[in-house]
């Protein structure tokens, strides 16, 4: 009987147990089916995609930068899910059209989250045609572009006077690529998003200066470590009752940051304004970009400068240009400090023009200034019919005069950076001067212990 029972139920598991292996095998096959779509379809574009299209477009300014931002991943993703519709600009509009030092900050390393919000804010996640343009101006739509940090910032879109518009930008090119997945329209100019040109102006604008108003002075002195006696009443415009080296801010080595200058309520000079007015004057000059840069961005020198000023004292900057300050090695800017240190010795506790400074040289022949770097000074001379500073190679001559002058601040370009005597000697051989002083010591050691062998020998007799 149990014979039997195993001879009728052994068929029927062994048909169930076939069955159970068969399915799960098509469902392991289904899944993995799928999964190889999807990463297939991540990492491979349809050839008639509107991305395949627009890299291989006359829109060459916008595909480069588009590969440069990363963005091709982010993009497949997008049109993977929905159609897109581009806004191209012309390659005018990026490559001469665009503000030189926006461009550059947008191609930098650093920058690379704005170029992305730049160019994601010319695409939106719907397909929208000619045919869709509103004809009147009071009737735009507003459409919001694939870049997350511009949610609030929608993009209208209007007609006006028989011609398309987006935003700011005209429409030059409707429809001028169709694909299944996506359109792209030509447009006259770049679309800025509010973000982007927030991150750039807190990068270069000039708004960043924030010079420190000496009203709440410290009671010790940071430099000598005594206790602070309040400045007397000054009359406005008389001279102020510190010297320049007591008002100065303490260096890095000496504090993390510059500390308020001495108090009173005398600030009868706008110091923050015209040390804005004279970097801004030399942005706009041209050639002292990089000057300018330490100055605002890579030190606090601005703002200290704007606090001196506004005390009353007066400066001379010695500003070298763009193609000098190229010549510094990475060893000399790494130092903690290092880039205060030299800004310091081109900043002289005077006010000097061209023709004072030329006047004093051909009188006196070397003249000697006191510079913010203390103890050293920078010595002037005349040569070439015209002022030279600095001894040696490391010197560097007058080379645009007078590029700002406004009675507390003058501004005067060299075309080399200066450095202390002491630091532009050459590190002497060693192997010359070793003999030279080897030869006369031996010399005199053997003349030494033959004067004490005679001596010996007359003590024997």
């Amino acid at each position: 009987m149990v014979f039997q029972i195993r001879g009728v139920f052994l068929p029927l598991f062994l048909t169930f147990f076939a069955v159970l292996v068969i399915s799960s095998s098509a469902l392991q096959e289904n899944s993995r089916g799928k999964h190889s779509g999807n990463s297939n379809s991540l990492s491979q574009i349809n050839s008639n995609s509107v991305l395949v299209a627009l890299l291989d477009s006359h829109y060459t300014e916008l595909s480069e930068l588009v590969e440069k931002a990363l963005l091709l991943q982010t993009l497949e993703e997008a049109v993977s899910k929905h159609n897109i519709t581009i806004f191209a600009p012309k390659n005018e509009a990026l490559e001469r059209d665009l503000d030189p030092e926006f461009k550059r900050f947008l191609l930098e390393p650093g920058n690379l989250k704005s170029l992305q919000n730049l160019l994601l804010f010319h695409m939106i996640p719907t397909r929208f045609e000619s045919k869709h343009w509103p004809v009147e101006l009071n009737n735009p739509i507003h459409h919001i572009s694939l870049c997350t940090d511009a949610d609030e910032e929608k993009i209208p879109v209007f007609g006006k006077n028989g011609e398309k518009f987006l935003g700011m930008a005209k429409i030059i090119k409707a429809d001028d690529i169709i694909r299944p997945d996506g359109i792209i329209h030509g447009i006259e100019r770049v679309l800025i998003p509010k973000s982007v040109q927030i991150d750039f102006n807190t990068r270069r604008s000039l708004r960043s200066i924030a010079a420190v108003l000496p009203e709440g002075a410290p009671e010790v002195d940071p430099r000598t470590h005594r206790l602070k006696k309040p400045a007397p009443p000054v009359e406005a415009g008389a001279p102020p009752v510190l010297p320049i080296f007591d008002a100065m801010a303490p260096g890095p080595s000496l504090a993390p940051a510059p500390a308020p200058g001495p108090g009173g309520h005398h600030h009868h000079f706008d110091g923050e304004s015209q040390v804005k007015d004279f970097i801004q004057t030399l942005l706009h000059y041209g050639g002292y970009n990089e000057m300018a840069d330490i100055l605002v961005n890579l030190t606090s020198l601005a703002s200290e400068m704007g606090r001196l000023v506004s005390e009353g004292y007066v400066l001379t900057v010695l500003a070298p240009n763009d193609e000098a300050m190229a010549k510094l090695t990475t060893d000399q800017l790494s130092e903690p400090g290092a880039p205060e240190q030299i800004m310091y010795y081109h900043l002289i506790p005077e006010y000097q023009t061209e023709e004072s400074m030329y006047n004093s040289v051909r009188r006196f022949g070397k003249v000697k200034y006191d510079t913010l770097r203390l103890p050293h000074k920078v010595v002037a001379e005349e040569a070439d019919g015209s002022v030279k500073f600095g001894q040696g190679e490391g010197s560097a001559y007058l080379f645009d005069p007078d590029i700002y002058t406004d009675g507390r601040i003058s501004v005067q370009g060299i075309d080399g950076v200066l450095f202390p005597a002491e630091e532009n000697k050459p590190v002497p051989k060693s192997v010359p001067v070793a003999k030279v002083v080897s030869k006369p010591r031996r010399g005199k050691l053997l003349e030494m212990a033959c004067t004490m062998l005679g001596a010996f020998g007359q003590d024997c007799q």
